[in-house]
């Protein structure tokens, strides 16, 4: 994987993000799925402690959740990841590469 990195990254349709690999590959992936998978502390505290509670029937939602997800930017940190930053103002995350390879699908 080490050698594997993104040679173009472009958003496509109004929900996606697509990204041209070294090795000829080329993945799709929504914007629900990047921003259910960041890997920051404060995601995955969140998603462990929602495994432990009751489903909440009606969460309040603040403006920006409640819009479309988009994704406003996205910056490589070092040779190794990616910050996505997404419209509902979450903007901690790093994808390692390995992640956003292991994630989305063949197009």
């Amino acid at each position: 994987m080490a050698d594997v990195s993104p040679t173009k990254i472009e958003l496509t349709g109004d929900d996606q993000l697509a990204i041209d690999w070294s090795d000829g590959a080329r993945r799709v992936y929504s914007f629900r799925e990047l921003r259910d998978a960041c890997p920051c502390a404060t995601c995955r505290e969140k998603n462990t402690a929602a495994e432990d509670q009751p489903a909440v029937l009606l969460p309040v939602l603040s403006p920006e959740e409640a819009r479309p997800l988009k994704i406003e930017g996205m910056e490589p940190v070092g040779g190794y990841a990616y910050s996505i930053a997404f419209s509902d103002g979450h903007n901690t995350g790093i994808y390692t590469l390995e992640r956003l390879r292991g994630l989305g699908h063949e197009a």
